[in-house]
């Protein structure tokens, strides 16, 4: 700590306490003073938090700084000040304080965060050692804070890692680090991994992470993987990189040409959660495989197409996948009720009815189900349209059910 600040320290402790066993100057009990003090405390802190979300770094450490006065216990108090130090470009001030930490806290929970900062500080003055680091998450911490300023140094620590005995957290989060390089040896890096060259126990990490960055060179050596794998837990896992990407196209070209029906179902799944609702009805009127028209379905519902998976359930000859449609419509919602009834109403075949009283029963519907169980004929759609109110706890189907019992 720099010798203004810990003088400052020493004198505010000197004139904020009163003699041991005396009462303060202004008469107050000891216990008093106490209180006020917390209550002090306590509304520094919130108005440095406050300057905090606001950015004013100027405001938050002078409030901080407050705080440390009053409580050299507050951790975390103390490590905000050294952030807004940083933040204000007073470098030499945060590393002051962020030094004096262990010895002042050697017991907080806040440690590890000033231990964290101190590095990133000293690492973009290229002062920061990661390989005298032990602790896993600060070296890393250390060697991204390399990569920013020196990255051919850098990268032999990451492909370190990979290479080590660390655990496998340590190394997914090199590889993290790796992924966001645009160096050319950090890319051939990534390349090597994702094809399965070297560490195939991160492949599909090294997928993941190409799809999280995005960009015109990951997407395409995305592409090129899926078309030389063979696997097809590969090959869905790119899919799904696909998607994290945004890349609708290449997932759509997937939905539409692959032969595997397996594949062209994860891709229809992707679709859905992209929102793909136009390109997923076209799909599905093309699709022969029911397996794939399946997951089409699941699409759209994912994608929330509530009209389209109506008309399935209205006018799909394949009695499974209008049952699948009808099932949907129960899990969207209330909002599907009125469309529910009107099947029931027109339905010839006793399985769509059960179906449609299934839907009811899953999105709550007391009053739909005591409206089919007042008006059905059929004995055992009525039983089983009171079977499903007899385990709702509802109270509309409740007072129903007594009504019967006193029939």
């Amino acid at each position: 700590m720099t010798v203004r600040i810990f003088l400052s320290l020493l004198l505010a402790a000197a004139v904020s306490l009163p003699a041991a066993g005396l009462p303060s100057e202004t008469g107050a009990e000891p216990e008093e003073v106490k209180k006020e003090e917390s209550a002090r405390e306590g509304k520094l802190y919130k108005q440095g938090k406050k300057a905090l979300d606001d950015e004013d770094w100027d405001a938050a450490a002078a409030a901080f700084l407050e705080v440390t006065k009053l409580n050299a216990a507050r951790a975390d108090a103390a490590y905000w000040l050294a952030y807004c130090f940083d933040k204000r470009g007073r470098k030499a001030e945060a590393l002051a304080v962020l030094r004096g930490f262990p010895s002042q806290h050697p017991k907080s929970s806040w440690l590890k965060e000033a231990r964290a900062l101190e590095l990133e500080i000293q690492g973009r003055g290229r002062g920061a050692n990661p390989e005298a680091v032990g602790d896993e998450d600060l070296k890393l911490i250390a060697i991204n804070s390399l990569m920013h300023t020196e990255p051919e140094r850098a990268l032999p620590l990451l492909e370190k890692i990979l290479k080590g005995r660390g655990s496998e957290e340590l190394k997914e989060r090199a590889l993290f680090v790796l992924a966001q390089s645009g160096s050319p040896r950090a890319r051939q890096i990534m390349a090597d991994v994702a094809r399965g060259n070297a560490h195939p126990d991160l492949q599909e990490k090294a997928l993941h992470y190409l799809g999280v960055f995005g960009g015109k060179e990951n997407r395409q050596l995305l592409e090129e993987i899926y078309r030389s794998s063979s696997s097809l837990e590969i090959k869905e896992q790119i899919l799904h990189s696909f998607m994290v990407a945004g890349d609708r196209e290449r997932v759509l070209a997937v939905a539409r040409s692959e032969k595997h029906p397996e594949l062209r179902g994860a891709a229809a799944h992707q679709l859905g959660v992209m929102g793909a609702r136009t390109e997923l009805w076209d799909l599905y009127k093309s699709e022969r495989d029911r397996e794939v028209k399946e997951e089409i379905i699941q699409g759209l519902f994912v994608a929330g197409d509530m009209d389209r998976i109506l008309e399935l359930a209205r006018t799909e000859q394949d009695a499974d996948l209008r049952h699948d449609a009808i099932h949907k419509l129960g899990v969207m919602g209330m909002r599907t009720a009125p469309a529910l009834l009107a099947i029931y109403r027109e339905a010839r075949d006793r399985e769509t009815k059960e179906e449609v009283i299934q839907a009811l029963f899953v999105q709550g519907n007391a009053r739909a189900l005591i409206d089919i169980a007042k008006t059905e004929k059929d004995r055992e759609l009525k039983e089983e349209a009171v079977q499903k109110l007899s385990v709702m706890n509802n109270k509309e189907a409740t007072e129903y059910l007594m009504q019967l019992l006193d029939e």
